[in-house]
């Protein structure tokens, strides 16, 4: 587009309209801003151009049909997943993180020695070590982030203690789509249902250190 604006390009050759967005209002707008600076679209599916008569008449219809097309292609994945989630089949489960790894089996497997470093951060959270503490004994310890950055983030650590994955456990569902054009999502506080798997795969700690770190997590504060 900034090319665009800056009368380097004076015609845009597409597949098809859905090719150039899914987005109506978005779709009308970009087109307008071509046709203002003079430059032509060519919608090879359809066999349109911008510059004909009637054309946005024509645009609209043809992208309000994508989005629609979209929209029922999303609530179609929406439902296979969460057909997925009722019967403890779903692929999410088996995402792996920090400690874990993919078996030959192709299912959840423990990681030596991210696992034992997991341990651990349970174990200090529990005897009452800050978020800050734990970091810097990672740091001291060698240990990068699982994002290999030098130094873990006390948010990196929260999230990990707060993940029932490392009871054997998997709780789907956690997040939920709000916006199919955008692809936004927000946390589940209780909008959708969330589906719980116990005994799902080899746990890293028990259940009691879990709860035990969480309870020294929830009341701390956020910023240690």
């Amino acid at each position: 587009m900034r090319r665009c604006e800056g009368d380097e390009i004076d015609l845009v050759l597409t597949k098809s309209v859905s090719r150039f967005g899914r987005n109506t209002v978005d779709m009308l707008k970009a087109l307008r801003t071509l046709r203002e600076h003079g430059v032509d679209v060519f919608f090879e599916k359809e066999h349109l151009w911008l510059h004909e008569e009637e054309m946005e008449l024509l645009i609209t219809a043809y992208s309000a049909f994508a989005q629609a097309e979209s929209e029922s292609m999303s609530r179609n994945i929406r439902w296979g997943i969460k057909r997925g989630f009722e019967r403890g089949t779903s692929g999410y489960a088996n995402f792996t993180c920090y400690g874990y790894k993919r078996g030959d089996d192709g299912e959840l497997a423990i990681d030596e020695p991210d696992a034992a470093v997991v341990k651990t951060i349970f174990e200090m959270r529990a005897t009452g070590k800050s978020l800050g503490a734990i970091s810097d004994w990672l740091y001291r310890s060698h240990v990068p982030s699982p994002t290999c950055k030098e130094r873990w983030s006390r948010e990196t650590i929260s999230k990990l203690l707060r993940n029932e994955k490392y009871t054997g456990n998997v709780l789907l569902q956690k997040t939920y789509g709000t916006d199919v054009l955008f692809c936004k999502r927000a946390k589940n506080r209780g909008e959708l249902p969330r589906y719980l798997i116990e005994q799902h795969h080899p746990a890293i700690v028990s259940r009691e250190l879990f709860e035990t770190a969480n309870r020294t997590e929830h009341n701390k504060s956020p910023i240690e």
